[in-house]
């Protein structure tokens, strides 16, 4: 090829690939409303969904989880944050201090997942480590669980205890609070992404 003709050939390649960054990027598996990546996916008993089923080549770590799914309900930050949010002031086991932390309860952020709350529906809450636990409806609006995107005012960190917290706060719960700090919060796995809705 004549040199005039790469010249144009790398200009037109340039000018492509600094056309495709200024298109808006869209989150692998997230629907068309995603602001940014999804962070929390829900499975199960839910409504219509806005991602299509799980795809083994790409959702890897719900691979490595065995978390299987035909449809499910995708939320980005934005959305989450769209919801009504609560704060409640734990005292954490990793300082023994009071945080406040914030975020949309739990049984909201299932109802906007399509979620019909009942009280045999149990919640099956996966971290990213791979630490799993059931909860049922009942204890969830009992102990009034949140999914926390905020401590003290900032975003939960991926690499801290984020980018979101299953949790709710231990101290008002006389039965919890008698117990060491290390033993209050088996019940509220931090690094959240997946729940899966069964009935009991």
């Amino acid at each position: 090829m004549h040199k005039r003709g790469l010249m144009k050939l790398a200009v037109r390649s340039a000018a492509l690939g600094a056309g495709a960054s200024a298109l808006p990027a869209v989150s692998q598996h997230a629907p068309k409303s995603a602001k940014g990546p999804v962070l929390l996916t829900v499975s199960g008993l839910i409504g219509a969904g806005n991602r299509g089923p799980f795809d083994a080549r790409f959702d890897q770590l719900m691979g490595k989880h065995q978390v299987r799914f035909s449809r499910a309900h995708a939320f980005d930050f934005a959305a989450l944050n769209a919801l009504p949010t609560v704060d409640i002031q734990p005292t954490l086991e990793y300082d023994d201090r009071k945080h406040v932390l914030k975020g949309a309860l739990f049984s909201d952020v299932m109802k906007a997942a399509g979620v019909q709350w009942a009280s045999n529906l149990s919640f099956l809450v996966r971290a990213l480590d791979g630490y799993a636990v059931a909860i049922a409806a009942p204890e969830i609006m009992q102990r009034r669980f949140i999914i926390a995107t905020h401590l003290d005012g900032a975003p939960l960190a991926l690499g801290g205890i984020g980018p979101l917290w299953s949790v709710f706060e231990p101290d008002r719960f006389p039965e919890l609070a008698a117990k060491p700090l290390k033993e209050r919060f088996a019940l509220c796995p931090w690094g959240t992404y997946h729940v899966e809705v069964t009935t009991r």
